[in-house]
């Protein structure tokens, strides 16, 4: 599983993942190339944040 978060959707992005998988992410900064292409998941402002399962 892997969220799109932009900085004010982090919490509900956080709570979804660990209701879901139900086990903690990791979250990461989108690096700066992706920034500009990349939504994020609750609203259309620019993705900060991926949580994700661990590698």
């Amino acid at each position: 599983m892997r969220i799109f978060s932009c900085e004010t959707h982090i919490n509900q992005a956080l709570d979804m993942f660990v209701a879901e998988q139900k086990t903690f992410p990791m979250l990461e900064k989108i690096n700066e190339n992706e920034k500009l292409s990349t939504k994020c998941a609750y609203c259309n402002v620019a993705a900060i944040y991926i949580v994700e399962n661990e590698k």
